[in-house]
């Protein structure tokens, strides 16, 4: 299977880089813990990976992926039919159970413990469920994040049942009213599962968004978030103008 892999890579790379010589390709199934796909360039190589979860893919499907990535790696533009095609196929609910379970079996989270230089999550997390929620919701793992992000400020994995928040938030120069709000979305999270809307999920629904806006400070947070958020936003953009 490896052998018609490289072929359709072979073939994506044809189609989407005119320019020759065109590199050869390595590209083979690799067991992430995911739909997790890679492509790189190394000394005139392509070097392709892609989750094995896709091994028993339809053919269309893995040459939609082989085009995306080729388009990936040359910084051009996905062609549409392979994107669509690529994503219906991922949004498919026994493929979605599929990555669940993998994820399980290979997945880890590298936690650090919740109690911060500045802040505890244990005791914030304690007090939002008693404020906002009746006390109801079954505490997940509450960790810091491993470095320092300013453009995601939080996550809640539900396969792992583990929320994250970023440690750029753990100074005491970040008014406590703003951990709070970026923990109670994550904790949404738990309250509003994500929806099936044809083929994609819903992860802030119309309940989600009525319950966000609870938060008693929830423009304050917001504002303070885009003003952490600023700066890297500024990097990125400079980024792509050079």
């Amino acid at each position: 299977m490896e052998d018609n892999l490289e072929l359709i890579f072979e073939e994506a790379l044809r189609e989407g880089v005119k320019k020759e010589p065109r590199p050869e390709v390595t590209a083979s199934f690799y067991p992430y813990a995911g739909l997790s796909s890679t492509i790189r360039l190394r000394q005139g190589r392509v070097y392709a990976r892609v989750s094995d979860l896709l091994r028993s893919s339809p053919r269309e499907v893995l040459v939609s992926l082989a085009r995306i990535l080729v388009a990936k790696l040359y910084r051009l533009k996905p062609p549409k039919e392979a994107a669509r095609l690529y994503r219906e196929y991922a949004s498919r609910p026994e493929v979605m159970e599929a990555v669940e379970a993998v994820r399980r079996h290979r997945g880890y989270k590298m936690i650090s413990p919740p109690r911060g230089r500045a802040y505890d999550l244990d005791k914030i997390f304690d007090h939002l469920n008693a404020r906002y929620f009746e006390g109801r919701l079954e505490k997940p793992v509450l960790s810091w994040s491993q470095r320092r992000t300013r453009r995601v400020f939080g996550h809640h994995d539900g396969v792992h049942k583990a929320i994250v928040i970023s440690r750029t938030l753990d100074s005491p120069r970040i008014p406590r009213f703003v951990l709070e709000f970026v923990l109670y979305h994550e904790m949404l999270h738990i309250k509003h599962p994500p929806q099936r809307a044809g083929m994609r999920s819903v992860y802030h629904s119309d309940e989600f968004q009525a319950d966000e806006r609870r938060f008693e400070k929830f423009y304050e947070a917001t504002d303070w978030l885009e003003q952490i958020a600023a700066p890297a936003r500024r990097r990125k953009r400079q980024g792509r103008k050079r």
